[in-house]
This record gives structure tokens, C-alpha cells and sequence, in this order.
């Protein structure tokens, strides 16, 4: 079997590639529970944005109005005739699909289309493909991408062939998928056991880094682009990559947060989430999302400058529903403030905000606006769902494993020699603070 191509050359960008988009609008009473509150045009202005990520060119542009889709070509054959059309006319060499295609819907539109057809699932596998760095993240991509290409490899050795390379076909390479199920099927299980054991690593490390320091762990999520590494480099003053681009971070980045007067905590930066976002990537990369399952704070970030922020929020809040995080204790930062029109239309959007999230905390990461309200926030939320409790006590010198018994589960924050024994004032849960006083006082009769 051949190599599979590089990630970072399996396209050389030289000469981007022009893509044409295609939506397909089904009527309201074909899609119930579907409606996102995204029209078909907002989701292709989201979907070009992509394309570029990926280095693409958007030509043109297609929405097809349908009752149901076309169990053959999904958007009709006369739709696709004219499709084609427009390639001879535009040049393009890429069709993008805003939503997922059947292997049956691709096959039949490459027999009618003569160029590669991708959908959303294909681009957003790609875009992460190339910004895969990690060991960890580039075995998730690679997973998500041949579960996703399994379906698709009856009769498209052709097909793939005639790419040649492009938007949909980085990370595992086009050799790799001409090989038979049995093969693909003994490299996605291998992919799966190695990423069970960086899941087992990346754990021991969570559990090694909370008994270090057994500080609370923050976690930044929310939608792609809206401003989490800004957040987390304002916050913690870490050099995490900070780009105005989708899916800029895709590895879990952990720094700690040590705000003045107030508690420390550890702030972790995770990879952003889209609308329809592709399954086989919430599965692949479970192991990296579940440092936001594993945190006790979740600070979901918003771009408030985003005109579509509002359905923005309800795609985060799905995932985290699908993570098992829906109930976990959360702020909602609404970020980007100092991007918003005018300072009249600013300040009354930012109080429709307000009334529409009043739970919520406006902030500014690019200029630091607000940030010590958000610090301030934090530290009440912590304190609210975590019930930690400041202890001052002085152990004896013939108690003095209570000293380490301390270390082991408190977090220290001054240890003094006295005359009288250890002098320890330290931050721990609220029910281990009862235990270590209850003990003191047994000791204290004891002694009497």
C-alpha cells in the first residue's frame, strides 16, 4: 500500500482553487426540527468563509428551492445540468455543498459535474487537516476523515484519482482511500486504540495537574472565531496562537490565571465549534472536548458583534449538550464589544444584550475592557459552585502529617514555623475543611 500524502503537502496552494457553493432550501414543513434560525443565504456566507480558511476562491454561488431533496442528485439533474454549465462558464474546479451529500448524491453529481463535488463535512475535515500540529489532533482528523470516507469508497478510485490533490482530500491521501474497506476498516481501529491511550495519558495528566495545585479549572469554549485565544492570552498572558480566522486552535492549551485578590485558577483554551458541525469530529475529538466536561467553570464566549450571535449561541450550547456539559455550572462572556457600530447603536445593542443574557458578562479581550468584571465573575461563580473554603490553622509539630495531607489535597497558600506547630492558611473544599478542623479538635481533647 502507498504512503498517504502529508498533511501539510498534500496541496500545494499555488494556485488556489475557485469553488462554487450550493444550498439546497427545503420548505418549512419538510424540515421539522431542523430550522436553525440560519437562512440559506447566511449559511453560505459562513460556508465561503470556510472555503477561504481552506484557501479557496468563491466564484458563484447557487441556492436550490426544493419540497424534498432528490433521492438521486439531491439537487435534481436539471439543477446540476445547469451547474455545469456554470463551471464552463466560471471555471471552477470545485463544488462545495452547505450540507452533508449521500455517496449516491456525489457519484451521481461527478457523472453530470466535471469537477471535484465536496459538502460542509468535507471542507470543515479539511480545514482541520491542515491545522492539525499534535500528534493527538492529527490521529482525531485522520479518524474523522475515514469514517466519514468509508461510505464513500465504492467506485470512486476514478474519482479520486481525478482530484489530483485539492480542498477535500488532505490528511489521509487518495492512495489510502483506493485500498479495500478491510484495510480502511484496520486503520481506523488502530487509530482508535491510539487515541484511547492518548485519552488515558491526556486523563493522568488532568488528574496529575489538579492534585499539583488543586486549583479550579476553567474552560474556554464557544463558536469558531469568537475570540477564546484572545481571551485566554489577555487572561493568563500565554503566547497561544491568536489569528482572526475559523479553527485557528484545535489543541487544548492549559495556563494558569492568577488575577490580583482574587482565586487562581487554571484557564484552558479548546477548539471552537461551527454549525453543523461534523459528527465524526465530536466523536474523534471527545478526548480533547472533555477538558470542558472535566472543568468546573465553563466560560462560553460569544462574538457580540456577530449578526448571527444569538444562533451562534444555541450551536454551542447543543454540542455541549451532546458533550453531557449541559449541566455543568457556566458564564456567558459576551466578547468583542469594542467591535460593535457607533457608540449610541453600541450601547443600546449592548443593553439588548444584557436583557436577552442578563446572566452574562460584556468584555472586550482585544482592548481589556471589562476584564476585571469577568475576573470578578469567575471568582463568584467558582465560589458559589465549588463551596471552597479559606482555612487558617496552626498543626502541632507531632501532627505534622497533616502538613502533607494538606499539600496533597488543599491549595496552600502560606505555611509558617511557629513555636507552637506549622502555621498553614490554605484554600480546600468545604467538606475536607470540615474534616481537617473536626480532626484538630480530637487532637486538641487528646492533648488535654
Amino acid at each position: 500500500m502507498a504512503e498517504s500524502m502529508d498533511y501539510d503537502n498534500a496541496w500545494p496552494g499555488s494556485t488556489p482553487q475557485r469553488a462554487y457553493l450550493v444550498a439546497v432550501e427545503l420548505k418549512p414543513e419538510r424540515k421539522p426540527g431542523r430550522d436553525t434560525g440560519w437562512t440559506a443565504e447566511e449559511s453560505l456566507a459562513e460556508l465561503a468563509e470556510l472555503a477561504g480558511t481552506a484557501g479557496a476562491v468563491v466564484v458563484g454561488q447557487t441556492i436550490q428551492r426544493r419540497v424534498a431533496p432528490d433521492p438521486a442528485t439531491c439537487i435534481g439533474e436539471g439543477k446540476a445540468v445547469e451547474i455545469e454549465a456554470e463551471r464552463a462558464r466560471l471555471g471552477f474546479d470545485l463544488v462545495i455543498f452547505d450540507d452533508e451529500l449521500s455517496p449516491v448524491h456525489q457519484r451521481n453529481l461527478e457523472n453530470i459535474i466535471q469537477c471535484a463535488i465536496i459538502d460542509r463535512t468535507a471542507l470543515i475535515l479539511d480545514i482541520f487537516a491542515r491545522r492539525a500540529k499534535s500528534r493527538e489532533s492529527k490521529l482525531q482528523v485522520e479518524l474523522a476523515q475515514l469514517e466519514y470516507r468509508l461510505t464513500r469508497l465504492a467506485g470512486k478510485g476514478v474519482d479520486l484519482s481525478r482530484l489530483g490533490g485539492g480542498i477535500g482530500t488532505r490528511g489521509p491521501g487518495e492512495t489510502k482511500l483506493e485500498t479495500d474497506r478491510r484495510r480502511i476498516r484496520a486503520r481506523i481501529s488502530r487509530l482508535r486504540a491510539e487515541l484511547a491511550e492518548v485519552a488515558r495519558h491526556r486523563g493522568r495528566l488532568r488528574e496529575d495537574r489538579q492534585k499539583r495545585s488543586l486549583l479550579p479549572v476553567v474552560a474556554l469554549t464557544g463558536y469558531t472565531n469568537a475570540g477564546k485565544s484572545t481571551l485566554h492570552r489577555a487572561l493568563t498572558g500565554s503566547d497561544v496562537l491568536v489569528e482572526d480566522r475559523l479553527f485557528a486552535t484545535l489543541d487544548a492549551t492549559a495556563r494558569r490565571a492568577e488575577p490580583e485578590g482574587g482565586q487562581p485558577f487554571i484557564l484552558i483554551d479548546t477548539v471552537g465549534f461551527v454549525q453543523k458541525l461534523p459528527h465524526q469530529l465530536v466523536a474523534a475529538f471527545r478526548s480533547t472536548l472533555e477538558e470542558v466536561t472535566a472543568a468546573d467553570l465553563i466560560l462560553h464566549v460569544v462574538d457580540a458583534s456577530h449578526p448571527k450571535r444569538e444562533e451562534q449561541v444555541a450551536t454551542v450550547d447543543r454540542v455541549l449538550a451532546e458533550l453531557g456539559a449541559a449541566t455543568k455550572p457556566r458564564l456567558l462572556v459576551l466578547n468583542k464589544i469594542d467591535r460593535l457600530h457607533g457608540p449610541e447603536t453600541a450601547q443600546a445593542e449592548l443593553e439588548s444584550l444584557r436583557r436577552l443574557y442578563p446572566a452574562s458578562v460584556a468584555v472586550s479581550a482585544a482592548t481589556g475592557e471589562n476584564l476585571d468584571g469577568l475576573l470578578r465573575a469567575i471568582n463568584q461563580t467558582l465560589a458559589a459552585s465549588r463551596r471552597r473554603r479559606l482555612v487558617e490553622i496552626v498543626i502541632p509539630y507531632s501532627e505534622a502529617s497533616w502538613v502533607s495531607w494538606l499539600h496533597e489535597r488543599a491549595q496552600v497558600l502560606a505555611e509558617e514555623h511557629t513555636p507552637e506547630g506549622t502555621k498553614v492558611r490554605a484554600v480546600l473544599e468545604e467538606d475536607l475543611a470540615g474534616q481537617l478542623l473536626a480532626r484538630s479538635q480530637a487532637a486538641s481533647h487528646r492533648r488535654k
